[in-house]
């Protein structure tokens, strides 16, 4: 072989491979692109925790906030509110799970477990009926002093647990964390 075959062979073998290169680069770009495309946008990263002050909800009354496109309501319970809510039994709910993203999802819908606070005064729910996703009315609506929702006819209680009509499941209670002013979603 001549020096001028083995010169021509390397500049062969110099733009195989620069080529090779180039388009994996390439390639590799435009999969980052695509991948990258799909996280959420900032706005809704924004949104996927919030802070609420409720030192002014007083006992006894509700406030609800919209997050994550969704009602939540945030339930300053009174005594007689608690006090019911702590005297049903297992036995007698459709929905025997707490339904609360703060406790493990074998919890049982005891009052206790559906409450934020050990007392028992904050309850926070996502505000959707869980058997078609309107929203129930509150204030002591319903059979059972707790929230009714009039366009298929479900009770639920004073701890937001499912007790009559067509809803399969208890109101969730999202991810939240409580101090004496504020409550944090998400």
């Amino acid at each position: 072989m001549s020096n001028a075959d083995q010169a021509e062979g390397s500049r062969r073998d110099f733009l195989y491979y620069a080529t090779g290169a180039t388009g994996a680069v390439l390639a590799g770009g435009a999969t980052w692109a695509l991948v990258d495309q799909m996280n959420p946008a900032a706005e809704v990263k924004a949104l996927s925790s919030i802070t609420v002050d409720i030192a002014a909800v007083e006992v006894g009354t509700q406030l609800t906030v919209k997050w994550l496109g969704k009602p939540v309501f945030i339930r300053h319970r009174a005594q007689k509110e608690i006090d019911a809510g702590r005297q049903v039994e297992l036995e007698d709910l459709i929905d025997k799970g707490a339904e609360n993203a703060n406790l493990p999802t074998t919890a049982e819908a005891t009052d206790e477990n559906r409450t934020l606070d050990k007392d028992g005064q904050w309850l926070v729910m996502i505000g959707v009926c869980t058997h078609l996703g309107c929203v129930p009315i509150g204030d002591g609506a319903g059979d059972f002093g707790g929230w009714f929702c009039p366009c298929h006819g479900s009770h639920y209680d004073t701890a937001g647990r499912i007790r009559k009509g067509p809803a399969p499941r208890n109101l969730a209670v999202p991810v939240a964390t409580l101090d004496k002013t504020t409550l944090k979603l998400g």
